[in-house]
């Protein structure tokens, strides 16, 4: 067998003979190989390279790992080196990428890496991470996030592009996963890997920024690298209506239904804009059932679920709800952290952990990200200097919290707003009571009335039967400090913003 052709996983299990599983990954059999070696250390000899054997271990993990999280933070990684201590130790150097990926393996998956080399080496190794140099350029170091496709050089591909028009850094190893869109991301992975067979329509919806766009992307990425000569067409729904219109207008309709009607593969971002439009949904459903009937794609975004668009036809309403409609929750901590580095590089930026950890804490949405990360590089440059959190804090604190509401609003309706998130009375929140959850109702209420509307710390006391400044600015500080240190905290006083404003 020869070993530049070997990637998988194989697994040693002891009974009365040693026998180890082969699966040969790269030749697409899946076939399995099993050799009966009374020493296994003989077998172990195919594995002497390090490039196959650190694909042995990554196989291994996968198994034990989730997907999402194996492709985000140990595929990237490379070994970089074997020291031998003695006959029975030696010492592995790990390479990452990123600050935030060294530390995220080191803590996480020291012990599952260490497990899995002593069991293919049968030697007792330590695990030392390292950063990979920042000029690296080969794929077994760069890892999944920039690898050098062969077909994204290749003429039809980068025409496919073109002609369909997908952005070209929308695609799944720029799409950090975390428990928020894991299902989304394993949905559209199923969707791309078999178009019009694993689900006929995948409907995404969420809030703005958390990948719908994104993810549909990678779908036609994926699609094309099969066959760029696929009939895909991307467009947003009100393009779909005045490319509608124009036909009608200039009595083009023919070639407009056989435009979308022949299609194999159909993007259409943002779709609740036909809500409420007859005569496009009238199309859009001949135009969805022609697209099925021909066992095509459909991939649809939406600011909301089938069921909450009022206006969208019952017909529509209920082939949406017939495919596979998933939600797609607001990015957490690690997610955003995730998402600022993956940015970063892409943007050849260093950011260091300690500082992408401060921007993702401060900044609930992943354009907001986007948007502080541009100033970081702009000051960058300006300074000649490496970005540090004095810096980052200097952006964060001249930003424009584009949560904080543009009027005034009266303080009963900020108490009601934050009773009702939190399922309180009014009169409970204003009250003498200090359980738990009625203290922190109205700390949020105190620190939303000061922060965001500025009314003055006496008056905030008055509203809430007379207490004094000084525990009303007590509440303000530690509702201050809270959201610095904990995503639950920011999450509470975001949702009850929310609620205020909408």
């Amino acid at each position: 067998m020869d070993n530049g052709k070997l990637q998988g996983y194989f697994n040693m299990r002891r009974s009365k003979r040693q026998w180890v599983r082969l699966f040969c990954g790269l030749t697409g059999c899946g076939k399995v190989y099993r050799f009966d070696v009374e020493n296994s250390s003989a077998f172990f000899g195919f594995f002497m390279d390090t490039t196959a054997l650190w694909k042995a271990v990554l196989a291994d993990l996968e198994l034990d790992v989730s997907r999402s999280y194996f492709k985000l933070w140990l595929k990237p990684t490379t070994l970089v080196g074997i020291n031998e201590v003695d006959e029975r130790r030696r010492i592995v150097t790990v390479g990452c990428r990123t600050p935030f990926q060294q530390t995220q393996v080191e803590s996480r998956y020291y012990g599952q890496i260490k497990l899995a080399l002593d069991r293919l080496t049968e030697k007792q190794n330590e695990l030392v991470f390292q950063l990979l140099p920042q000029d690296a350029t080969t794929s077994e170091v760069m890892g999944p996030l920039f690898e050098q496709r062969q077909n994204r050089e290749d003429g039809a591909y980068e025409e496919a592009l073109r002609r369909v028009r997908l952005r070209r850094d929308y695609v799944f190893d720029t799409f950090a996963v975390s428990s928020t869109n894991e299902m989304a991301h394993a949905a559209a992975s199923a969707v791309a890997r078999n178009p019009g067979k694993a689900y006929h329509l995948l409907y995404l919806y969420g809030g703005v920024g958390v990948g719908k766009t994104h993810l549909m992307s990678a779908i036609g990425h994926e699609i094309l690298r099969m066959d760029t000569e696929v009939e895909m067409l991307l467009c947003s729904g009100e393009e779909f209506m005045n490319e509608l219109v124009q036909a009608i207008q200039t009595k083009q309709t023919t070639a407009f239904k056989s435009k979308y009607r022949k299609v194999k593969v159909l993007l259409i971002d943002d779709i609740q804009f036909i809500a409420g439009k007859d005569a496009v949904q009238e199309e859009f459903f001949h135009t969805f059932n022609a697209i099925v009937q021909n066992q095509g794609q459909i991939v649809l975004t939406s600011d909301k679920p089938p069921g909450e668009m009022v206006l969208l036809e019952d017909r529509l309403r209920s082939r949406f709800e017939g495919g596979l409609t998933i939600d797609i929750q607001e990015p957490n901590l690690e997610l955003r952290t995730a998402i600022l580095n993956i940015k970063a590089i892409a943007r050849g930026l260093t950011v260091p952990m300690d500082v992408a950890q401060l921007i993702a804490a401060h900044t609930l949405s992943t354009r907001g990200l986007e948007g502080v990360l541009v100033k970081l590089m702009n000051r960058q440059q300006v300074r000649n200097e490496p970005i540090t959190m004095e810096m980052a804090q200097g952006i964060l604190g001249s930003q424009t919290d584009t949560e904080k509401p543009k009027k005034y609003v009266p303080p009963q309706e900020i108490i009601e707003a934050v009773a009702v998130h939190f399922g309180l009375k009014v009169a409970h929140i204003k009250g003498k009571r200090r359980t738990k959850d009625l203290a922190t109702a109205r700390h949020i209420a105190m620190y939303i009335m000061r922060i965001d509307f500025e009314i003055p710390l006496a008056e905030v006391g008055k509203i809430f039967g007379g207490r004094d400044h000084t525990t009303v600015m007590h509440a303000v500080e530690k509702i201050n400090e809270l959201t610095h240190t904990s995503e639950w905290w920011r999450r509470e006083v975001a949702a009850s913003r929310k609620q205020l404003w909408g």
